[in-house]
């Protein structure tokens, strides 16, 4: 089963509650809305792998995403796509390391999230200035990273997802799909917190088609305003995913507008943070859902 119960609306361009990041720093956008542009360096990324695997081809996609109005680049060395194979041991820092070092010198003033599962990476990242810290394994494949964030407290993406990218995708099932996310959450949340990572420095994904159907990823996208009663602000990353594909038969280079679509629907139910690929056109879209909200 994939049903929620229906929640109360939250009133759209309610300001979060903030979200803290390493340093002290509050990542506090000056719209109503929050754009995470993606940068992977991977060649096996299932929309734009092998686009901007090389130095100078990575640098003009970092400042195409600032030019276009990102708030924050969230780089990945390692595709967590479905199917998606581990990398061997040192590869993701190989990839990620003169990347990440060229972004902090040539953009100096963009905020930088790091895509990665591994405590080792994650340390080394946010020892070069990287803020934020995207897991999409919730510390289950490395438990060592939940030390690295302990003790350097950066910005944390807590994602929910069943299984791993190798086979995630095979059989997901759930009694009730909301309901376990919510119950991850709350249980994750209490986890970190008692080791020592301060609550504000957590938002929450749910993980759109991290080991979820069709139906679940609906689910969890129409009722995604009951995940707000944790005080924490809310980061979605559907951007041009395969449930566009199953439910409107839209191939992969043309779900740029349903991604802008949906993007300013979750807007409306609370949802503030929009992990994307392409900022300007997401970025379009939420301004105008909240130039209409404040009409």
């Amino acid at each position: 089963m994939a049903e929620c119960e229906a929640p109360e609306a939250p009133a759209p361009g309610l300001a979060p509650r903030p979200w803290v990041v390493a340093g002290g720093r509050e990542l506090k956008p000056g719209t109503p809305y929050g754009v995470m542009g993606i940068l992977n360096l991977t060649p096996d990324s299932f929309y734009d792998g092998g686009r901007h695997d090389t130095g100078q081809a990575a640098m003009r996609q970092a400042q195409a995403l600032r030019d276009a109005g990102a708030d924050l680049l969230d780089i990945g060395a390692e595709s967590s796509r479905p199917g998606a194979r581990p990398l061997a041991a040192g590869e993701e820092l190989e990839r990620l390391v003169p990347v990440l070092r060229a972004v902090r010198e040539q953009i100096p003033g963009i905020p930088l999230s790091v895509d990665t599962v591994h405590a080792a990476t994650a340390d080394a990242a946010l020892g070069m200035g990287a803020l934020v810290i995207n897991d999409v394994s919730a510390c289950r494949v490395d438990p060592e990273l939940t030390d690295v964030l302990v003790e350097r407290k950066p910005g944390y993406v807590l994602m929910h997802s069943q299984g791993r990218p190798p086979d995630m995708q095979a059989a997901p099932h759930y009694a009730d799909v909301c309901a376990e996310v919510r119950e991850f959450f709350g249980r994750e949340l209490d986890r970190l917190v008692r080791a020592g990572l301060p609550e504000d420095r957590i938002v929450l994904d749910p993980g759109i088609g991290f080991g979820k159907t069709l139906a679940h990823n609906l689910a969890l996208l129409a009722h995604a305003g009951e995940f707000l009663e944790f005080g924490r602000p809310l980061l979605v990353g559907l951007s041009m995913k395969s449930l566009f594909g199953e439910l409107l038969g839209l191939p992969l280079s043309e779900r740029g507008a349903a991604t802008q679509t949906a993007s300013a629907l979750l807007w409306e139910r609370g949802v503030y943070w929009h992990r994307v690929h392409d900022v300007a056109g997401v970025t379009g879209a939420l301004r105008l859902a909240a130039a209409l909200a404040g009409a």
